[in-house]
């Protein structure tokens, strides 16, 4: 009786049919589900304690599964279908494996927050980035949601036209004058929601969402928006929050999410239509409030 009670809360439902489906650590059960580390491991708690999930040691992590019963799994099968973040779980759960059969990004994910700690004369992020800027190979580039410019303003270095699109007409206007301050006939700045963008379908070789996802109403049709602008071989560039809890940003920075669970994200790019979709955490701020950068890639066939 107490299994049906521990059952009919819907997080440790999600986190028990997830651990029937793969073994993972509390920081995998984080990504999947969004939710933060010690909420997690209460409710992880009271399901080992009635034996219906159990752990092991697995270098620095304890790696988790569940230990259900077969009438208690079609139980709890059954009542996952009344929750609708249970598909979510599904694909956010198939990016992880995803990810997991990746060494190469294993590899970048163990590197994420290293570079820059240590001071090494010439090499930094500012430095890299322009760098990589240069060597490009995008004709027409649309940086959505793109502020007063600055990032714009490098891609017009190397591509041949770029299209900076912002809600703000005071951020459009200044950017234009930017751009003409700057010699840039190339950059063009037009006002738009990155949700209805003002841009032509199957125009743009590389569309940008640099910091803006979590500003959109509707970041799914952002995200869509995005792929109907591209051209057949073009790709998306999406650098922004990983999920945080840092619930202070709404007011201070009119943020409308809290960032974005990698799974969520590679959810969304495969519902818009996207393919070679990867994630990577890329930056670990090491002071309060501690943000995550994410970016993820992805290609339109």
């Amino acid at each position: 009786m107490k299994c049906l009670k521990l059952l009919a809360d819907p997080t440790r439902l999600r986190i028990l049919l997830l651990l029937q489906s793969h073994e993972l650590s509390v920081v995998e059960l984080q990504d999947i589900l969004g939710m933060g580390q010690s909420r997690i491991s209460t409710q992880l708690s009271l399901l080992k304690q009635e034996g219906l999930v159990t752990d092991q040691r697995s270098g620095k992590n304890n790696i988790y599964q569940a230990n259900l019963p077969e009438e208690l799994y079609v139980i709890a099968k059954k009542a996952a279908e009344e929750l609708p973040e249970c598909s979510k779980d599904h694909a956010a759960l198939k990016h992880l494996n995803r990810k997991r059969k990746d060494k190469a990004r294993a590899y970048f994910d163990e590197l994420a927050g290293k570079f820059g700690k240590n001071y090494v004369p010439g090499r930094s992020w500012k430095a890299l980035a322009e760098a990589l800027i240069k060597v490009m190979n995008y004709d027409v580039i649309a940086d959505l949601g793109a502020g007063e410019g600055t990032l714009s303003q490098l891609l017009a270095l190397r591509a041949k036209k770029v299209i900076a699109v912002d809600i703000s007409p005071k951020m459009v206007e200044f950017g234009q004058a930017l751009a003409i301050q700057h010699d840039l006939p190339n950059l063009e700045f037009r006002l738009g929601e990155i949700e209805d963008v003002p841009i032509d379908n199957a125009t743009v070789d590389l569309a940008i969402l640099s910091q803006a996802l979590h500003h959109a109403e509707d970041p799914l049709r952002a995200i869509a928006e995005a792929y109907r602008i591209l051209k057949p071989g073009g790709r998306i560039l999406i650098l922004d929050l990983a999920k945080h809890s840092f619930t202070k940003a709404h007011e201070l920075y009119s943020d409308r999410w809290l960032g974005f669970p990698e799974g969520e994200l590679a959810e969304m790019l495969e519902q818009a239509g996207f393919h070679d979709i990867e994630t990577a955490i890329v930056d670990r701020e090491t002071k309060a409030p501690k943000l995550q950068t994410l970016v993820a890639t992805a290609g339109k066939k």
